[in-house]
């Protein structure tokens, strides 16, 4: 058991909320207070559901396969391949995922809620060096 106080948390496979959608996506949910993580398997030739997130931003990396991203753009339907090790950012517009190889897809999704403030220069200073710390 993880409790909230320790310095470094793992959360086990066993403990995630695993899903078999009837697309027969599988999907590992992790969840956490500020944000979810969710590790995906997508079948060969299988299409999501068309649908948006109203306040969720969700960023997705595809780990091993490909997937396509289709969205509505000013009326149109576009599509666009994402491989692996690349990450997509679908932010709140209406879309679908699709698996069109022969092979299953897998990615890691992470989604948040957020704040609306830059955080990046944080983001890219936060590291603390601690080697000499180390005896």
């Amino acid at each position: 058991m993880t409790l909230e106080n320790d310095p470094i948390n793992i959360t086990r496979q066993t403990s995630a909320i695993s899903v078999t959608k009837p697309s027969g996506t599988q999907v590992d949910y992790y969840l956490y207070p500020e944000f979810e993580i969710h590790a995906n398997t997508l079948p060969a030739g299988v299409v999501q559901d068309w649908h948006k997130h109203q306040q969720l931003d969700e960023n997705i990396i595809v780990t091993s396969g490909k997937i396509t991203v289709e969205y509505l753009e000013n009326g149109h339907i576009t599509s666009q391949i994402v491989e692996q090790n690349d990450v997509l950012r679908v932010k709140n517009s209406i879309h679908r995922l699709l698996n069109q190889s022969t092979e299953p897809a897998q990615f890691i999704v992470f989604r948040f809620i957020p704040t609306v403030q830059d955080q990046s220069e944080l983001m890219k200073h936060d590291k603390v060096d601690c080697e000499n710390l180390i005896k």
